[in-house]
């Protein structure tokens, strides 16, 4: 039986760099017609020109998920170009490191409201195709830092700890109407984040090495590894995983 999630409409946000555009590009090769959205609108379109020119299909937009007018505006390009939204993977997030009596308020709303607000309003605006169409799969890109907490991130690890509720919950409240809603908390990828915060030594003695060390697949992940995690649970055949939390993260949290 063929898998009816190809040629269906994704979007995919701040998917123009790092694990987004891994997910991008992985879902453009399986079939889907991709929208990047990214707080970077050249490199969005880059990134989708990157796709097109490999023979898959994707358009570019620049949207800060926080802004729900922007949000609504590019839902509706995507549906122009593409047609109805049928996949929505909530990727776009920032992170912050200070100390919890630093954070200042501005900066607790920022983060909150790019990555727990922002996946918000992103369901909220595409939910309606799906349920519509009596079919939907929503993939949250959460951090593994839920599992235990991390020093210094408090206001990062409070808003993706939401996500995971979140998940949780628009996984029981639409699963009746055909649609499956799941996370991925990533751990340990090497992504451009990543090595910035190497460099500041924010991974504490040993960086890099010491973090794969005690690392049970002893390596770093890649990107391509988020993404193919996400490949499968856009699937038809993944219709009866919802409301999960989909360690990717090399043996580091069980």
């Amino acid at each position: 039986m063929a898998d009816t999630t190809v040629e269906k409409v994704a979007v995919v946000t701040g998917g123009a760099s790092g694990i987004g555009l891994a997910i991008a590009q992985r879902l453009a090769g399986d079939g889907a017609k991709v929208a990047i959205w990214d707080l970077n609108g050249d490199d969005a379109v880059a990134a989708a020109d990157k796709i097109n020119a490999a023979g898959g299909t994707a358009i570019g937009l620049t949207v800060d998920v926080s802004d729900r007018d922007r949000v609504e505006a590019a839902a509706d390009e995507v549906r122009s170009a593409f047609g109805p939204i049928a996949i929505l993977v909530n990727n776009a997030g920032m992170a912050g490191f200070k100390r919890f009596l630093e954070i200042s308020v501005e900066a607790w709303n920022r983060i909150l409201d790019v990555n727990l607000t922002g996946t918000f309003h992103c369901c909220q605006v595409a939910l309606p195709d799906m349920i519509a169409a009596g079919w939907g799969r929503i993939v949250n890109i959460s951090s593994s830092s839920t599992h235990g907490g991390q020093a210094f991130m408090s206001h990062y690890v409070a808003s993706k700890s939401g996500m995971v509720g979140l998940t949780k919950s628009l996984a029981l409240e639409f699963g009746p109407s055909g649609i499956t809603v799941n996370t991925i908390p990533p751990g340990f990828i090497d992504t451009p984040m990543l090595q910035r915060d190497a460099a500041k030594g924010r991974l504490g003695p040993g960086g890099v090495d010491a973090v794969i060390e005690r690392t049970p697949v002893r390596r770093a992940g890649r990107p391509e590894d988020i993404a193919a995690a996400c490949a499968f649970l856009v699937r038809d055949e993944a219709g009866y995983v919802t409301g999960q939390i989909i360690g990717v993260n090399g043996g580091r949290n069980t």
